[in-house]
């Protein structure tokens, strides 16, 4: 699965695990993705979004009709 959002693109980003003595080995940064319902032209689809968009209310969420 790719750690990318939908609304704003964000990706993972990569730097250095840095042990006590200083060796560097690369890693991984993914930013927080969650899988949720959103309304994407009045239709509801589901997206991986990040958290940091979900909190900002730059997406409407889907409310189930039960």
């Amino acid at each position: 699965m790719a750690k990318v959002c939908t609304v704003c693109g964000k990706g993972p980003q990569f730097g250095n695990h840095r042990s006590h003595s200083m060796r560097a080995e690369s890693r991984r940064f993914d930013p927080n993705v969650q899988k949720v319902r959103i309304l994407v032209g009045g239709t509801p689809t589901r997206a991986y979004v990040c958290t940091r968009c979900l909190k900002g209310g730059k997406v409407q969420k889907a409310v189930s009709g039960s």
